[in-house]
């Protein structure tokens, strides 16, 4: 989760696309270069220890647009770990939090 929210916030297309699980990965992937990631606050985790096959994650994603808005994206996402390693499956969006300020 971490590295994910690492890459949208460097613009690393490359790593989102290589953990995203390829049954749900989308065709195409871009990312809005003029907004800036803040801050991540994982809130709650679920599952997704060595011994599990499937986790959840739920965070909160702090962004500052172009204009200078500023939002908080939060998501609980889904992971399954396969071929030795976690990929990201997707992910729900709790529309009540995403505010802008």
């Amino acid at each position: 989760m971490r590295s994910r929210y690492t890459a949208f916030a460097l613009g690393d297309v490359d790593h989102l696309a290589a953990t995203w699980h390829p049954s749900t990965r989308p065709t195409d992937l871009s990312l809005d270069d003029a907004t800036r990631w803040e801050s991540l606050e994982i809130r709650r985790t679920e599952a997704g220890q060595a011994t599990d096959t499937r986790g959840l994650v739920e965070f909160r994603a702090h962004w500052v647009g172009p204009d200078g808005a500023r939002g908080i994206l939060q998501e609980t996402s889904r992971f399954v770990f396969e071929r030795e390693r976690w990929w990201y499956l997707d992910g729900e969006v709790d529309e009540s939090e995403v505010v802008e300020r």
